[in-house]
């Protein structure tokens, strides 16, 4: 057991921490005409994003995302809701946040937040995403897709993996999270969702062995 981490064996640890490497993309920050904060269980895409507007990095955001299974009794009023609350504590005024309420899944969040802007007659050239950490490459590869004309950078909060499973307090959450991500990789790729994205053999070894050990429970059937 790691000695940080009682709950979680360490190859565990370090299986997760193969995902959670392979999903980050390192994009360098620069300035775009939109902040799309993408829903899902982490507060801290909130957080991150009124910190990346404060820092004059687009004027305009967007957060998109109604509810899942995992963030239903976390958020019951809706991922993208809560988010533009939370946004709005945080100093971020009212009229620079547009509320995308519909969106279950990561390209509906991107063609739904598009829809959007060319409701309000806005056309971006460019868009920052900003995700959980894990959730950086599937967002990249899908608004290749979805959305192929933007110039797309992707951006997370700072923090190691040990951190951040401090920050979540729910271990197994996270866990199978990433290994549903890294499913998602391939599978929405081969069902169009998605551009391809290479998958080292190690990072695939540690996905199957994370299956092999039960963390499942966000797979795709």
């Amino acid at each position: 057991m790691s000695a940080d981490r009682p709950g979680l064996p360490d190859d565990v640890l370090a299986d997760a921490q193969i995902l959670w490497d392979y999903h980050q993309l390192h994009h360098e920050l620069r300035p775009t005409d939109v902040g799309i904060g993408l829903g899902s269980h982490d507060p801290g895409v909130a957080d991150h994003t009124a910190d990346l507007y404060h820092r004059g990095m687009f004027p305009l955001v967007v957060f998109t995302g109604a509810n899942a299974p995992t963030t239903v009794g976390l958020f019951p009023d809706g991922e993208a809701v809560h988010y533009a609350r939370r946004a709005t504590e945080l100093g971020v005024p009212a009229d620079a946040i547009l509320i995308e309420p519909r969106a279950t899944n990561t390209a509906e969040n991107l063609t739904f937040a598009r829809q959007l802007l060319d409701e309000q007659g806005i056309t971006p050239q460019s868009v920052t995403l900003i995700t959980r950490p894990y959730q950086q490459r599937r967002a990249y590869a899908t608004c290749r897709k979805q959305w192929p004309d933007v110039d797309v950078i992707c951006s997370s909060r700072l923090q190691s993996f040990r951190d951040y499973l401090h920050a979540i307090a729910d271990d197994d959450r996270v866990i199978n999270m990433l290994v549903g991500d890294t499913q998602r990789i391939r599978l929405y790729a081969e069902r169009g969702f998605s551009i391809s994205q290479p998958v080292p053999r190690q990072v695939q070894d540690a996905y199957n062995r994370l299956v092999h050990r039960g963390y499942s429970s966000r797979l795709s059937r």
